[in-house]
Formats: structure tokens, C-alpha cells, sequence
């Protein structure tokens, strides 16, 4: 049953060689669809094209899918998947300096690795600015150490925190997922008309 240990399967090597098999891949992609630029990046915060929203929204909602459905099948154990521990105030301020941030330069961290890859300048300096960032952060982190550490709620998932069935918290993200998408059609053609793009 999955998640497999693929260091137990593989070795070291033959699975380090599969996770850079993955990025690599998952750069590919990125970059086939146009996220490896900037300019397409930034025009879903105006609502001019919103295809990176299209593609994101629509990658989370099957991967939800898969996961619980292939749990549900017994191919997966989805307790041994690894979730992020949810620290609330210290997530709620990172989201929101990595959002400005991805709102000024016009890319995440992924995809700015994206357009690096690519020599695309605009992506070079980006990374260069993030990597920076991360520096600084690792030498002043100690400064607000009790902050960072605050609202540990541990893995904490969406099904737990309202009480609810696994299905009933999928099919309502799956429908919140398909408003979202429709409403925001509407508001770049009512903004833009044909104008906008995705």
C-alpha cells in the first residue's frame, strides 16, 4: 500500500534520481503552459488572465480526488501521508509577504526557478531576491522564535477542523472549486470583455 519509501525500493541514488526526474517534469510543464513568465503570472491579480488560477485550482481539486479515492480503494494510506503542521498566525503572515511578493515580481518560488532555467532576468534577479530573503530569515529567525513557533496546531486538515466526512469536505471544495472558476470567467469578461486571455 502507498506512500512507498522509495529510498527502501530504489536506494539512495535510484530515488533521488526519481524526485529529480519529478522537477523536472514539473518545470517542464510549467514552463509549456507560459507560467515561466511574469507578465502572464501577475495578470491573474487583475483579473486580465487567469488560466495560472484554471490550471492550479483544477490540479488541486483531482489531486484531492485521487488521494482520497485511491484511500478509499485501499491502495493508499492516506494517515502515512505527510501534511504540512499548521502554525496559524505565522502562516497567515508568510502567505501574506510571499503574496506581495508574488504580486511585485510576478512569480512564485517555483516558477521563478522556472524562468531562471529559461535566462529569463526578470526570474534570475526574483531568485536572487528570494534566496537573500531565505538568508536573512535563517540569521534573524531566532529574533521572533516564540512568534514562529505560535498556533501550533499539528496536521490539522480541513475534514477535522469542521467535523465533517472526508467526502462531504470534497465534494464542497469540488463545487466551491467550479464557482470560483465560473464567477471568475464572469469578472474578467465583464472587465475586459474578449480582451483578456484564459
Amino acid at each position: 500500500m502507498a506512500p512507498f519509501e522509495l529510498t527502501d525500493v530504489l536506494g539512495q541514488l535510484g530515488a533521488s534520481f526519481i524526485y529529480l526526474l519529478i522537477g523536472f517534469a514539473f518545470g517542464f510543464i510549467l514552463e509549456s503552459a507560459g507560467f515561466g513568465d511574469s507578465r502572464r503570472l501577475a495578470a491573474q491579480f487583475y483579473w486580465r488572465d487567469i488560466t495560472v488560477m484554471k490550471v492550479m485550482f483544477t490540479a488541486i481539486l483531482v489531486a484531492m480526488v485521487l488521494v482520497f479515492w485511491s484511500t478509499a480503494l485501499g491502495w493508499l494510506n492516506y494517515d502515512d501521508v505527510w501534511v504540512n503542521p499548521t502554525y496559524l498566525w505565522p502562516g497567515i503572515v508568510g502567505g501574506l509577504i510571499m503574496g506581495v511578493g508574488f504580486i511585485l515580481g510576478g512569480f512564485c518560488p517555483g516558477t521563478s526557478l522556472v524562468g531562471a532555467a529559461t535566462l529569463k532576468l526578470d526570474a534570475i534577479w526574483f531568485v536572487a531576491g528570494a534566496a537573500v530573503g531565505i538568508f536573512g530569515f535563517g540569521e534573524t529567525v531566532a529574533l521572533f522564535n516564540d512568534f514562529w513557533h505560535s498556533s501550533n496546531y499539528g496536521r490539522l486538515t480541513l475534514q477535522e477542523w469542521l467535523d465533517l466526512p472526508a467526502g462531504a469536505v470534497i465534494l464542497g471544495l469540488v463545487g466551491v472549486g467550479i464557482v470560483v472558476l465560473w464567477v471568475g470567467d464572469i469578472l474578467r469578461h465583464r472587465i475586459y470583455g474578449d480582451s483578456g486571455e484564459g
